[in-house]
C-alpha cells in the first residue's frame, strides 16, 4: 500500500515539475509613468452644499485641495500631498465666511400630562376550605333514568 502511494506521489510531482517548465512567464508590462489632473466643485445655495476638489498625480508624487463649508459657517481648506518618501501630509486651514449656517430651532416646552395613580384594589384572602369526609354510608350512587 505504501509503495502505490510513493508511486503516486512521485508520478504527481513528475507531472508538476514537467508542466512548470512549459510555461513561459511573461514580464509584467510596463504601462509608462502615471499622471492624472481632475477637479470638482459644488456650490448649492439651497442647501447649503459647498465644496470643492483638485487633484494632482505625476508618478508616485500626488497633491491637492479640497474645500467646504462646516457647519459652523467656516471656511475648511485642506492641502495635501502625498509621495514615497514622505508619505501623506496634509496641512489644515480655518477661515471665517460671511455665509449664515441656519441653526435648528429649540425644541418647545413639552408639559407632560399630569399622572393620577389608578384606584388600589383590595383582594380577600381566599376563605378555607372545610374538608367533608364521605363515608360509604351517606353515598348514593347515581339511578339510571331512561327517559
Amino acid at each position: 500500500m505504501m509503495g502505490k502511494l510513493s508511486f503516486l506521489f512521485c508520478l504527481g510531482l513528475a507531472l508538476t515539475l514537467s508542466l512548470g517548465n512549459a510555461l513561459e512567464l511573461q514580464p509584467e508590462p510596463d504601462y509608462g509613468p502615471v499622471a492624472y489632473e481632475f477637479h470638482w466643485s459644488v456650490n448649492d445655495p439651497h442647501t447649503g452644499d459647498i465644496k470643492s476638489q483638485k487633484e494632482v498625480r505625476k508618478d508616485d508624487k500626488v497633491e491637492g485641495v479640497y474645500e467646504l463649508i462646516d457647519s459652523d459657517g467656516y471656511r475648511r481648506i485642506v492641502q495635501y500631498k502625498a509621495d514615497d518618501h514622505n508619505g501623506f501630509e496634509a496641512i489644515v486651514h480655518r477661515e471665517p465666511t460671511d455665509i449664515k449656517i441656519p441653526q435648528p430651532e429649540a425644541p418647545k416646552k413639552l408639559i407632560a400630562a399630569k399622572l393620577v395613580a389608578a384606584p388600589l384594589v383590595h383582594y380577600a384572602a381566599p376563605k378555607a376550605l372545610i374538608k367533608q369526609e364521605l363515608s360509604p354510608e351517606s353515598y348514593m350512587p347515581a339511578m339510571d333514568t331512561l327517559f
